[in-house]
């Protein structure tokens, strides 16, 4: 099954939108996907945060944006990152919904 990288919006949010990114993990586990939920790592500062994201886009299959993303330098760098690596980028609500045979990554 594809490893998952979600990507997106947490500094200045409230509770680092850690809502947003659970909903997301719980709804992609749902379907079977091995997910990287940032708002489950613990770090100490933001340069840790995107240490360990960087890494994991590096081993992921692919990365899942959440709404907001474009807003947000850190999930801008991760998908430049993921993108420079030919690493697929996938947007939240459409890997959510449910895919034909042929759709699924």
């Amino acid at each position: 099954m594809k490893r998952i990288v979600l990507v997106g919006p947490m500094t200045r949010l409230p509770d680092f939108n850690r809502p947003a990114f659970h909903r997301a993990a719980e709804g992609l586990r749902a379907q079977g996907y091995t997910v990287h939920n940032p708002a489950e790592v613990h770090e100490k500062c933001r340069e840790d945060y995107m240490r360990r994201s960087i890494i994991a886009i590096l081993e992921g299959e692919w990365i899942v944006t959440l709404p907001g993303w474009e807003d947000s330098q850190g999930a801008c760098l991760e998908v430049r990152v993921a993108r420079a690596i030919g690493t697929p980028v996938r947007d939240l609500a459409g890997m959510l919904r449910t895919p034909t045979t042929e759709e699924k990554p």
